[in-house]
């Protein structure tokens, strides 16, 4: 773990979940595991408030705790998980990804369950249903069944999966009481592997019948009152107990096939695109996501999965996966002869040359397209002296020895001495200039998480400075929103709306565009971190 990994972890706990957990939390990834006591002196925060940070970080699962080092008996020891919390940066692209797949429900459905952490199926499909219901015209509500539906969807997909119950999590009598409560200890343990758990996708039989309800508008405080009543509610559907979450690795791999599908459609074409995906959307369930390629698939297989629309004669449809395996990319692979052959997608293979993309792409774009060329030529050819390097690469001597040394500061290129005597005398020396793609994949990985910090902090920064604006203009559509649902005059609504100046309305929508823009770049950054931890995961196997 990393200096710059951890600054990003407390920006991202701080953002969601408020400085206090940062404190905590980015404490216990600098410290390691420790206990409740340890963790109260070492910060300053008073027990209360770490027992409920480590509670919210347990909801999440970016916590866990065993039993203590020293035995039965001694106090349960608590982590963080850095890699859970990193994964916050890309609940946007879950979230417009369930949007995407399965629909407003969908979206909605993962949007609750990353907030929560992890909630019941009953619990989920109420709030969904009546979140949908408060955004229909009047007298139009969602139906339970409809929300469930899509529920099941995302559980047969593997979207959604069960958190493991705590006996099954190889927790002691002492670490299970000192878990602030049982829901949040069986997310909260590391010890448990939600596959290895045989229910894991199992829908339990909910009673559920009715239609979402429509929130009238109250105060807050009878909110909170409405909040703790349901929370109270003595009525049961069957699945109490039965915690869910979102699986992030099931996630990730659609990300993967996206990129791969969308990589083959760049270098070839969509219909040799439309067959990867095929071949990926057979096997999306029963593929690892370790496993270094997908299932063995013949060409019958594949010809009768493709999708009608496309409407690919059998021998066009030979001729595709004859061009696919060919390729130099060699994203599609052949296994054996007999009756065509059996094709798989070498999904290792693919990640390394997406990730060795990203990396030529990063050095085109800071060195141009010159020193790109440099890089790209010594990723293939791996040791190469500098006069080999100006001839390969068909550039002059002094910019071919300017741009190596700027690849050199930068360690996006390595020099390796090969002496032909002991005595290392430069005359008769071999300076060998070398490119590896896994530590600079790695070195670049931590640039990103550098970038990323940088633009959190300015979007907060931003949000800071324009604080009283902010809530001004929070407070006014507030209002506003009350007297539209009241029926008040055009007039009236004309009044209110003029509260905010024309130079504070100008204020507020550069600040919008702004944080867009940082919003946008983010998001951005977090698609390249993506591929080169991928990369590095693949290689790793």
């Amino acid at each position: 773990m990393t200096a710059q990994e951890i600054r990003l972890c407390g920006l991202l706990m701080r953002e969601h979940f408020g400085e206090v957990v940062e404190k905590v939390g980015t404490h216990l990834l600098r410290n390691g595991a420790q206990h409740l006591r340890a963790i109260v002196h070492e910060t300053g925060v008073s027990m209360d408030l770490v027992k409920k940070s480590l509670c919210v970080l347990m909801h999440h699962g970016a916590c866990s705790f065993t039993s203590g080092r020293k035995g039965p008996g001694s106090p349960p020891e608590y982590q963080t998980s850095c890699d859970r919390i990193l994964r916050i940066l890309r609940y946007p692209r879950y979230i417009y990804t369930s949007k995407t797949l399965y629909g407003d429900s969908g979206e909605l459905i993962v949007e609750e369950l990353l907030q929560r952490g992890h909630m019941t199926m009953s619990g989920t499909i109420k709030t969904v249903a009546d979140r949908l219901t408060q955004n229909m015209e009047e007298k139009q509500s969602v139906e339970y069944s409809e929300v469930s539906s899509i529920f099941s969807k995302l559980v047969e997909t593997h979207f959604l999966q069960r958190c493991p119950p705590l006996d099954r999590a190889g927790i002691t009598d002492s670490s299970a009481k000192a878990a602030p409560n049982p829901a949040a200890a069986s997310s909260g343990s590391t010890l448990s592997d939600p596959e290895s758990f045989s229910e894991c996708y199992k829908v339990p039989h909910v009673t559920l019948a009715g239609r979402g309800k429509r929130q009238l508008a109250t105060e807050k405080g009878e909110e909170q009152r409405n909040a703790k009543r349901a929370k109270m509610d003595p009525e049961t559907h069957g699945d109490e107990g039965i915690y869910w979450q979102v699986n992030y690795t099931r996630f990730h791999q659609h990300f993967r096939d996206q990129a791969i599908i969308s990589a083959v459609a760049s270098k070839l074409d969509q219909t040799s695109s439309e067959i990867v995906r095929t071949i990926l959307r057979m096997s999306e369930v029963t593929t690892s996501p370790m496993d270094s390629c997908t299932k063995p698939l013949s060409a019958n297989e594949i010809f009768r999965s493709l999708p009608p629309s496309y409407n690919i004669p059998r021998q066009i449809l030979d001729q595709y996966l004859t061009l696919l395996v060919d390729d130099p990319m060699e994203f599609v692979g052949k296994i054996g002869e007999s009756g065509g052959g059996m094709f798989v997608v070498n999904l290792h293979r693919a990640l390394a040359n997406l990730a060795r993309a990203t990396l030529e792409s990063i050095v085109q774009e800071r060195f141009g397209s010159r020193s790109a060329r440099i890089f790209r030529l010594l990723l293939r050819k791996r040791h190469l002296e500098q006069k080999q390097v100006e001839d390969f690469a068909m550039i002059p001597a002094k910019e071919a020895k300017d741009m190596l040394y700027t690849l050199l500061s930068q360690n996006l290129v390595q020099l390796q001495e090969i002496p032909k005597t002991p005595d290392f005398a430069p005359s008769r020396t071999f300076y060998l200039y070398t490119a590896n793609q896994l530590p600079t994949a790695r070195m670049l990985l931590q640039k990103c998480y550098k970038t990323v910090s940088n633009l959190i902090e300015r979007r907060l920064f931003e949000t800071k400075e324009n604080k009283r604006l902010l809530e001004k203009s929070q407070r006014i559509e507030e209002i506003l929103a009350s007297l539209q649902a009241g029926g008040a005059e055009a007039e009236q609504l004309t009044e209110v709306d003029e509260m905010v100046t024309a130079s504070e309305k100008q204020q507020l929508n550069v600040l919008k565009l702004h944080v867009n823009k940082l919003d946008s770049a983010e998001n951005q950054v977090d698609e390249t971190i993506f591929l080169l931890e991928s990369y590095m995961n693949s290689t790793c196997v």
